[in-house]
């Protein structure tokens, strides 16, 4: 009997052996979690430089940039940012499968570009490996049509209105060659010529302006069909900017409202806009005690005049207090700019009920 006890409890403990070397028992619980050796999320673009080549002036392109989820863990987009306002994103995928491929819509507006074009979009994302990724898109502005310039300017003055004149030219890019028709004019201000360089090719169109024209701006429109069929009417703008002969700067000159207790100083600039040579002389004011001082700062076309108001100077008021220049321009024999100054308000009742009168301005030579 003790025996049989001895060979049991050996194999019992034999047994318990077997599954601490063989682990046929589960591991005691542990603290730390385990470590796993996934890579993540990671974009990976299939074209991260677009170029689109010949671009038509004023034509919107759009190029859908594909990506894939290479990684295996979920990849979010949170931000599609442009370079600037003409290139825009569409609706992109936030979140991506691994595995799974989504694309980023951008759309390019050429409006006014010229020449090579270059823009960036920035994309970022949780790829912990590259969270910024830059996008570019390239390509050439082709106009089939050049008009240079596109707004026609003539700097006028009103005695020279009807020699202003200016050229626009016209290029065709196309292959072959196109016809232009003599323009028209939505307004009386221009009238045009159109005139042929080469045949089918290239264009030139005189712009004039048409008296009479106010001071101010004038605006106008000219129109000229093409056989081109992607550019059928081309569009000019003509601009006049009509300045008078002799602008004075400023056109009056204003004192302060108060009586001068001190020397004042005033500036007067008188600029020359026409062809000749302006002189000018013998600047003067038509009242007393005011000293005046001319210097040429560009020889015959501006002239500054200072002007020195002694202290207790007033304009009486009603009286007409002007600078005279005299110059040789026929037109202009005398240059005026008059001298303001506001009346001061009444003063206040003195002991015996009546107003105070303001003090008398002091007379020539006084001190």
């Amino acid at each position: 009997m003790k025996t049989q006890l001895a060979i049991a409890a050996c194999v019992l403990s034999a047994l318990t052996l077997g599954k601490t070397v063989l682990g046929t028992e589960p591991p005691p619980p542990s603290a730390t979690p385990a470590v796993t050796n996934g890579i993540g999320p990671k974009i990976q673009f299939a074209e991260p430089v677009h170029d689109f080549g010949k671009i038509s002036a004023g034509e919107a392109v759009k190029y859908d940039f594909v990506f894939t989820n290479a990684g295996d863990a979920m990849l979010e987009i949170t931000g599609v940012q442009t370079s600037c306002g003409c290139t825009t994103a569409g609706n992109w995928p936030r979140q991506l499968e691994p595995g799974k491929t989504g694309a980023i819509p951008i759309q390019f507006s050429s409006g006014s570009f010229n020449g090579q074009i270059h823009k960036t979009i920035t994309v970022t994302c949780n790829d912990k490996t590259q969270p910024t990724v830059v996008l570019q898109i390239k390509g050439t502005i082709w106009k089939p049509i050049e008009v240079n310039p596109q707004y026609a300017t003539l700097n006028v003055t009103t005695e020279s209105v009807s020699n202003a004149t200016t050229v626009v030219r016209i290029v065709n890019n196309y292959d072959e060659p196109i016809t232009v028709s003599d323009p028209e004019s939505n307004s009386r201000a221009f009238a045009a010529e159109l005139r042929t360089k080469q045949p089918g090719k290239e264009f030139e169109l005189i712009i004039k302006t048409v008296p009479p024209l106010p001071i101010g701006n004038a605006q106008g429109q000219f129109t000229l069909k093409t056989s081109a069929p992607k550019t059928p009417v081309l569009t000019i703008t003509a601009i006049a900017i009509v300045q008078p002969v002799l602008t004075t700067t400023p056109a009056q000159i204003a004192l302060p409202i108060t009586l001068l207790t001190n020397s004042y100083t005033a500036s007067v600039s008188i600029r020359n806009n026409g062809t000749a040579p302006l002189a000018l002389s013998e600047p003067a004011v038509n009242v007393w005690g005011v000293d005046t001082q001319m210097r040429e700062v560009e020889p015959g076309r501006l002239f500054t005049v200072t002007l020195m108001f002694p202290a207790g100077f007033q304009v009486t008021p009603g009286e007409n207090a002007e600078l005279h220049v005299k110059s040789n321009h026929p037109q202009f024999p005398v240059i005026k700019v008059p001298v303001m100054q506001p009346p001061r308000p009444a003063q206040a009742a003195g002991p015996s009920g009546r107003a105070t009168p303001p003090a008398p301005p002091l007379p020539p030579g006084a001190q």
